[in-house]
């Protein structure tokens, strides 16, 4: 025999904070960037600091899980079981791999983007900062709201992917084609928000609906 004990699920407030956190951390790197004429290099900088920084709480999140999900995740092709184990493989893995991912990407920018003379670097730490604030409080923020949904650790290996290459291709590609006009930036880091602001909605909402959907299985 065997007995379901439904999953609590937390009520969410009507106004999420850590959105109008993100909101208020991009708005602050288009003020800046608009204010001080920055280039899709300088801007590229503070975009790929953020990138570090949700890998980091992702990390964590997945170092965090008390209960999981593995449905449809496989490691070296096998399907595995939510044990202590998976959850070290797969945190050790995406922290190399998104490492190495940024290292590459890093290597790139070092190249194409002058650092010395004339680069903002204090203001540029200080939106990287500002996003790490951001992040931070959102991982504190979502912790605690949902400490009772039983998440699938593939998704959140994977998410910060869907989340992060679209948003970067989107605002290199308009700079190659459209120029760099302080008009083209503001349109492109608009973009960049809308984006950035939607992929954190969805994220969390596939988190809740996850949670009405759990159920535990004990013996």
């Amino acid at each position: 025999m065997e007995r379901t004990e439904s999953i609590t699920v937390a009520r969410y407030p009507a106004i999420d904070r850590s959105v109008v956190v993100l909101l208020l951390s991009n708005l602050l790197t288009i003020a800046l960037a608009v204010y001080q004429h920055w280039d899709i290099f300088v801007v590229m900088w503070v975009y790929w600091g953020q990138s570090v920084i949700i890998g980091y709480f992702s990390f964590r999140r997945i170092m965090d899980l008390k209960s999981f999900s593995t449905a449809g995740f496989m490691i070296n092709d096998q399907p595995v079981k939510p044990t202590p184990q998976t959850q070290r493989q797969t945190a050790v893995f995406f922290a190399l791999h998104y490492g190495i991912f940024h290292l590459v990407y890093l290597s790139f920018l070092g190249a194409d983007a002058n650092v010395a003379g004339g680069f903002p670097l204090f203001n540029v730490l200080v939106c990287i900062g500002v996003f790490y604030l951001n992040h931070w409080f959102s991982y504190r923020y979502n912790r605690e709201q949902e400490q009772d949904r039983v998440p699938n650790i593939g998704n959140i290996m994977f998410f910060p992917y869907i989340r992060i290459i679209p948003m970067h291709l989107m605002i290199i590609a308009g700079f190659t084609f459209l120029g760099s006009s302080t008009r083209t930036l503001i349109i492109f880091l608009l973009m960049k928000t809308v984006a950035d602001v939607a992929m954190h909605i969805i994220e969390h909402a596939m988190a809740r609906s996850a949670a009405r959907r759990a159920t535990r299985h004990l013996p």
